[in-house]
């Protein structure tokens, strides 16, 4: 494809539409997606049942930890990242390429959990017991929810939310071509995709990252923000949600539906108990 060809398609095209149409035409590879992220699903939760402790829910070992992150990972992208592939799919002109392009969002998502686990292991192990539920536990849980919802505001987080839903833009302006051009390219929307959802994320670990009901809600909330056409009513919406929770954490967690209130009085984890041995 030249590239005076791909200007002229982008200034046609604009925002999910372009990727919309080529779930079209591309059905049976978005099918596959779904197809993973449900058995993604299903081994998650045969994985964490019983495991939700709550905000602080220990992580177990390093290598447990990321082989259970890259399947949520799967669980609850793949949904939504699904248009922006078979956009891509239809661009290149090969299966094989666009399954590359996905192995490289995944990989920068790895990357991501590895970060996200170091600095839960490392904050344990400089505050160790200043992190009980009891004495600042709850209030740092609830800090990071209030901090996410500020971040759904910022305009970095509309940067990175724009190369989302605009996936035709992202691709032609990181265009590489072969094997080893998709991968990189499905890295860097990986990286941008983590510059939208990192607080998500972060929120994730702040209710409970072994939870499959709040799991079900990060992952809503992503795909809503991504994929519906009220933009940014979606994101102040996602906003005020993270902000309740986090007022609500700090103040009566009790009345969190679904909460796992840590029965001990302590956070097991941010890096307290990296040593658990999981099932």
């Amino acid at each position: 494809m030249s590239a005076s060809a791909l200007d002229e398609r982008a200034a046609r095209s604009t925002g999910l539409a372009p990727a919309f149409a080529a779930v079209r035409t591309r059905i049976g590879l978005v099918a596959l997606l779904f197809a993973l992220a449900g058995i993604a699903w299903w081994i998650t939760a045969d994985r964490m049942r019983g495991m939700d402790e709550g905000p602080g829910t220990g992580l177990g070992t390093l290598g447990w930890f990321v082989g259970v992150w890259v399947v949520m990972m799967a669980a609850m992208m793949f949904p939504s990242v699904s248009p922006t592939v078979a956009l891509y799919s239809r661009m290149a002109r090969s299966t094989t390429a666009s399954l590359v392009f996905v192995s490289g969002y995944l990989l920068a998502w790895t990357a991501a959990g590895v970060l996200a686990f170091a600095v839960s292991d490392l904050g344990g192990s400089l505050l160790g017991s200043e992190l009980a539920w009891n004495r600042g536990g709850r209030w740092l849980a609830g800090g990071i929810l209030v901090v996410a919802a500020v971040y759904e505001l910022t305009p970095l987080k509309d940067v990175c939310l724009g190369k989302c839903r605009s996936p035709l833009g992202f691709l032609f302006g990181a265009w590489r071509d072969g094997l080893s051009g998709a991968l990189q390219m499905g890295v860097r929307h990986g990286g941008w995709c983590i510059g939208c959802c990192w607080a998500l994320m972060a929120a994730l670990f702040a209710l409970g990252v072994m939870s499959l009901a709040w799991m079900a809600l990060v992952a809503a909330l992503i795909a809503a923000e991504k994929t519906l056409p009220w933009g940014r009513a979606v994101t102040f919406g996602t906003a005020a949600i993270l902000l309740l929770l986090g007022v609500l954490l700090m103040t009566a967690p009790e009345a969190i539906p679904g909460l796992t209130i840590p029965s001990d009085g302590s956070m097991n984890q941010m890096g307290v108990t990296n040593d658990t041995t999981m099932p």
